[in-house]
């Protein structure tokens, strides 16, 4: 097994831990880089193992409008700044993986200025997509051209156009060359030519062993882009969304149900989803969780399911961050180490146990994935016929058929069996790692416990409407948002009851191409 197979990342958004300038000016390189080396000895001290380090290069506002691809973004430092980050991260033991934005560039790259300034004369204009010198934009340049979600910021480039494709593979060869990266998280690649992916892989396959491939993709059939041709692992949104609603709605059933519909698809045992509580795009879990005190068990089985665990940075010290008018900003905040360390919390304790236990027990890397009890308030699986998780969000004991003795990871309590049977007994809103009492593994109790319980944050919302799904015989790519909505609802039906989540979350998907990926995901 890899590396990655092992890890535990901790993800930063350079610019926005830094403070940096919310537009880059282009000017002299700033040395807000150098300020990282403290962050490092806080990853080790919390147990993670790899960095998940993006955006990071040239842009004009927030990192994924990529300007340069091999100049470091002025805004953090220069490209020693960035090289020296990555060696004291390998000093350490610690991977690092940057974002690599192939889908499209900003407006300031050079192959995109050039189309500008040159127009029919560009040599440029088959890099990007649908280049129309009779349209227009809300830039007024005088044509318009395919972007990424709708935004003229984002121009689309053509991953068809083997020069395009020729320029990103040099330019991982150049980030692995000059930064000595370990791995590429791909921005977008839910609608990422797939052609493009698989060349990459086997690109990065022969430059560097153990070279990690990640996508970002949010909906779909994961094993479509998970694969031994195309990628290592995918975001597992799935799981996301399910860790803080199956807590808010107290529905274990939700978890579980996830689970299995991956283990289905080849994923989950060996086959490692990159699984998260909450990133740069998402709001904080502890905003989002209705009862602060799940932050426990979110966080326990974050750690314990099938799956490489992330911590979003701060979220360890249990900051919450909502989205406000459409902006991210408070989502991606600037973070004074010292001053987050000095208001330590419970929070922080719990990733440092769980940062531990995550290192020590082989089980949680390698361990199958065994279901043992599941109600919608109650949940205990096994992982490698060692270890046993098991998360609570209501007060009612249960037990299990299973003999032994066993020492809470967590709590440092002990239980063993009686006529075969275990018995657990923990509070609500908690959860535990039972490990063999028999392990000698020392792990020190936790003495906090989250606090603030019980705070009802959710508005009441209007029942989801369904839309109507389109007639038989259209082709996808002339439906319309409506229309490719309607169609997902309809194939995920199939595989199961709609829940009300479950069709917010499709209609709020207002991205053509990212719908028609889902679409065509399913088997």
């Amino acid at each position: 097994m890899a590396w990655y197979d092992e890890a535990v990342f901790y993800h930063i958004y350079p610019l926005g831990i830094t403070g940096a300038p919310e537009v880059n000016e282009y000017g002299q390189p700033a040395d807000r880089l150098t300020c990282m080396g403290e962050w490092i000895d806080h990853m080790k001290d919390c147990g993670f193992t790899a960095l998940y380090f993006g955006p990071c290069f040239s842009s004009g506002i927030h990192g994924y409008d990529t300007a340069d691809y091999r100049r470091v973004d002025e805004r953090l430092g220069t490209n020693d700044d960035l090289k020296k980050l990555v060696s004291l991260c390998h000093e350490e033991g610690i991977h690092v993986i940057l974002d690599g934005v192939f889908n499209h560039t900003g407006r300031d790259f050079f192959a995109f200025r050039d189309i500008r300034d040159n127009r029919e004369n560009s040599r440029y204009l088959g890099w990007y997509r649908n280049v129309n010198l009779g349209g227009n934009n809300e830039y007024g340049d005088g044509f318009s051209y395919e972007t990424w979600g709708g935004y003229d910021l984002l121009p689309k480039l053509d991953l068809g156009n083997p020069e395009v494709r020729q320029y990103h593979l040099d330019t991982i060869r150049f980030w692995i060359e000059e930064f000595d990266i370990d791995g590429i998280r791909l921005d977008a690649a839910d609608v990422l030519d797939a052609g493009f992916m698989q060349e990459m892989r086997r690109f990065t396959a022969g430059l560097k062993d153990d070279f990690w491939l990640m996508g970002e993709v949010i909906h779909g059939e994961y094993s479509r882009w998970v694969n031994s041709g195309t990628l290592h692992s995918v975001t597992n949104y799935a799981l996301h969304k399910a860790l803080y609603s199956a807590h808010n709605d107290h529905n274990y059933f939700e978890i579980a149900h996830t689970v299995r519909r991956q283990m289905q698809m080849g994923l989950g045992n060996g086959v490692n989803l990159y699984s998260f509580a909450d990133n740069h795009d998402v709001e904080r879990i502890m905003t989002k969780l209705n009862d602060k005190s799940h932050f426990l068990p979110v966080h326990v089985l974050l750690y314990t399911l099938p799956g490489i665990p992330s911590v979003y940075y701060g979220s360890e010290f249990g900051i919450e961050g909502r989205k406000e008018r459409g902006s991210d900003a408070s989502l991606r905040p600037a973070l004074s180490l010292h001053e987050m360390s000095l208001k330590g919390g419970a929070p922080l304790e719990l990733i440092r146990a769980l940062g531990k236990i995550h290192r020590e027990e082989s089980a949680l890397w390698y361990g199958e994935y065994r279901e043992m009890v599941l109600t919608t308030t109650k949940y205990a699986f096994m992982r490698g016929d060692v270890l046993i998780t098991v998360a609570n969000s209501g007060n009612e004991s249960f037990e299990i058929e299973l003999s032994g003795a066993y020492t809470g990871a967590l709590s440092g309590r002990e239980i063993s069996s009686d006529h075969g049977r275990l018995h657990f007994d923990l509070e609500g809103g908690s959860a535990e790692i039972w490990i063999p009492a028999d392990s000698k593994k020392d792990y020190k109790p936790l003495k906090n416990v989250i606090e603030e319980k019980s705070i009802d944050n959710t508005e009441a919302k209007a029942d989801p409407v369904i839309p109507q799904r389109a007639s038989e015989g259209k082709s996808l790519e002339d439906m319309s948002i409506e229309e490719l909505q309607a169609e997902v609802l309809a194939r995920l039906s199939a595989n199961g009851p709609l829940t009300d989540r479950m069709i917010r979350e499709v209609q709020e998907n207002v991205y053509r191409d990212s719908l028609l990926n889902w679409v065509k995901s399913f088997r």
